[in-house]
């Protein structure tokens, strides 16, 4: 059975994503070793309909697929929850298409050192995550989670490839369909994390931008949903929400977030801590580089101080390290 969930969990997002190509089994693999509880693929259907790991189902600047002469005219332009976009999008592949891909650095110039794996890897589908932390589980002897987001609900739904029961049945599969099994299942939208609700006991973690509100309209606002009223209607159906890391604090003074979200009985894991001095607020920063690192560890311990039960970090290694100090010397 999996621990309790009793100290702040460190979420590798995308993986160990500061230092591998993102929502590859390397990254994963490496988050793993750096004492990740749980690793966080974005999850986008396939034209055969098979969960596979993208951030976006876009796909032109996080594969090789520019390369491949034979998809040059899968190139096409969609809107997507109201943005439209010209790119090659994984729908549009079936998952043996997919898989003559590889993966490549969504971000060269910020971190050069991962694009030196640039052709390296596969897209991941699912099973092979879940594969993944089951056996890295009994490896390690510490319980290794996934943290799965749907990307696009309302969209794939609307195309005829809905994510939500495939996700539910491959967690089934896989012997993950109680409160207490080492899964999240997130999403920025409401009506399908309502949906999952009545599938499955697995927990729900609503996402919440920092302004606008979800692409299914379900509610006014983000903003909305972060009252005291807003935090009870979630309440009704998920475990946590997950916040952008900023919406903790009004300049540098905390919110209230944390102890609203807590009083209605709910967790909260912020996103996303990453080292470059371009994701820093200002105080964090070193230097005037965007690619240099600053204090992502003074920002974690920041953070952690406000009470928060979680967070998502591209180098999780450093969120353990910053988790076990703030521990050992609160």
């Amino acid at each position: 059975m999996p621990r309790p969930v009793t100290e702040p969990i460190v979420i590798a997002h995308r993986g160990a994503s500061g230092s591998r190509p993102e929502h590859t089994l390397a990254a994963y693999d490496l988050a793993i070793d750096q004492g990740a509880d749980f690793i966080e693929p974005d999850l986008v259907p396939t034209k055969d309909g098979v969960l596979v790991a993208r951030h976006e189902n876009a796909i032109g600047g996080t594969t090789d697929v520019a390369a491949h002469p034979e998809f040059a005219d899968r190139r096409t332009t969609k809107t997507i929850d109201s943005a439209t976009l010209t790119d090659w999008f994984v729908e549009d592949f079936t998952l043996a298409e997919l898989k003559t891909l590889r993966a490549r650095e969504r971000l060269p110039q910020l971190r050069p050192g991962n694009a030196a794996y640039d052709g390296r890897f596969e897209i991941p589908t699912l099973a092979e995550i879940i594969a993944l932390a089951k056996r890295r589980t009994a490896e390690t002897g510490r319980t290794i989670g996934i943290y799965p987001e749907t990307k696009h609900p309302t969209y794939f739904a609307s195309i005829g490839l809905g994510t939500d029961l495939p996700l539910v049945a491959a967690l089934r599969q896989a012997g993950w369909d109680r409160a207490d099994a080492p899964v999240f299942i997130q999403s920025f939208e409401v009506a399908n994390l309502r949906h999952i609700h009545r599938l499955t006991k697995v927990r729900l973690i609503q996402l919440m931008a920092g302004e606008g509100g979800p692409a299914d309209h379900a509610v006014p606002s983000y903003a909305a949903m972060l009252t005291p009223a807003g935090l009870r209607a979630v309440a009704g159906y998920a475990y946590g929400i997950g916040p952008d890391k900023a919406q903790l604090w009004q300049g540098d003074t905390p919110t209230t977030l944390v102890a609203d979200a807590h009083a209605a009985g709910i967790k909260v894991h912020p996103w996303t801590y990453r080292a470059e001095n371009t994701f820093l607020p200002p105080r964090f920063r070193r230097g005037d580089d965007p690619a240099a690192h600053g204090d992502i560890a003074g920002e974690i311990r920041r953070a952690l101080r406000l009470g928060i039960d979680g967070f998502f970090t591209d180098y999780p290694l450093i969120g353990v390290e910053t988790r076990r100090a703030a521990k050992d010397h609160p």
